[in-house]
């Protein structure tokens, strides 16, 4: 647990909560007890609760996992005081580590952002976790293009599992990012003490910096699906050709193994079995047959 204190205001920040950071706020802080609850009860589900003293928000960030190579939601539970804001998260969010740690170092940075209320905070906060998106959707953008260039490039085979990844990762993106924008709108109509009046258009802004991103990734998932289907048409053609080609290669063979197994017969009278140069001879016949078989698949325009 650490805490920032500036003009009246408590920011504390909870990492991996236990049970001594949660009797620790239950003692010093007049929380309703089902807030209490909330905050140490994981959720799929974003929400905002409003309590006679305080406000209860759980939110979803869309992180990301550079093992799995794909987006997934960290979870952020937010409780409002009247003059204290407490965060509490399972997983390292590096976006509110690096705005705390700002906080805590400079005193600039202090003035500027814990000069009002709690809730000016809390803005501030989902501001920054918002804006935050953007560079993310830029690397999938990024990604989308060298996915383009490639496949264009003769190397279908290889982009498939590519695509695969950027499918899932805009999928993950899109499940975590859409809940919240019900948040956002909640707190821009709250009828509550703690969210002033003068703060409601603010978090209206952010309503439209989440569509925003939400356009993007709709983007983003359209051209990857068209990208997607481009190379699956590409890599069967390939196949297709491939396949072609071996059908007419085992066609055009199929009159020398008949000639082979004509001339395998056990009878008595083969022509030109007398012969010295009979298997020579034999042998340009087969190849003959097989080349006079090509030039007719040729003119039939089969090949």
């Amino acid at each position: 647990m650490r805490s920032i204190k500036h003009n009246g205001i408590t920011w504390i920040d909870c990492e991996d909560p236990g049970a001594d950071d949660i009797l620790y706020i239950q003692e010093n802080f007049d929380i309703h007890p089902l807030a209490i609850e909330e905050f140490t009860t994981p959720t799929f589900r974003p929400k905002v609760t409003k309590y006679t003293n305080c406000l209860f928000l759980t939110i979803h960030i869309p992180l990301y996992d550079s093992e799995e190579k794909t987006t997934y939601p960290g979870e952020l539970d937010i409780v409002i005081t009247e003059d204290h804001l407490i965060t509490g998260h399972r997983k390292s969010i590096y976006q509110l580590t690096n705005f705390f740690e700002t906080l805590a170092t400079r005193g600039g940075k202090r003035r500027l952002h814990m000069n009002g209320t709690p809730t000016h905070l809390l803005y501030d906060l989902l501001e920054i976790l918002l804006e935050s998106c953007f560079p993310r959707l830029d690397h999938v953008t990024e990604k989308i293009d060298h996915i383009e260039h490639q496949i264009f490039r003769g190397n279908e085979k290889k982009m498939v599992r590519e695509i695969s990844v950027v499918k899932r990762d805009v999928l993950n993106f899109r499940r975590t990012l859409k809940p919240q924008r019900s948040i956002l709108e909640s707190l821009s109509q709250t009828d509550s003490p703690l969210v002033s009046k003068e703060l409601k258009p603010y978090f209206h802004d952010l309503v439209g910096t989440n569509i925003r991103l939400w356009n993007t990734l709709e983007s983003n998932k359209e051209t990857i699906e068209s990208l997607e289907e481009t190379n699956n048409t590409l890599f069967s053609h390939k196949i297709n050709e491939k396949m072609r080609f071996l059908t007419l290669f085992s066609v055009i063979l199929i009159p020398m193994t008949l000639y082979a197994n004509i001339l395998g017969m056990n009878v008595p009278s083969i022509p030109f079995g007398t012969s010295s140069n009979a298997f020579f001879l034999h042998t340009g016949l087969s190849i003959g047959v097989s080349i006079v078989t090509a030039i007719i698949f040729k003119w039939r325009k089969w090949i």
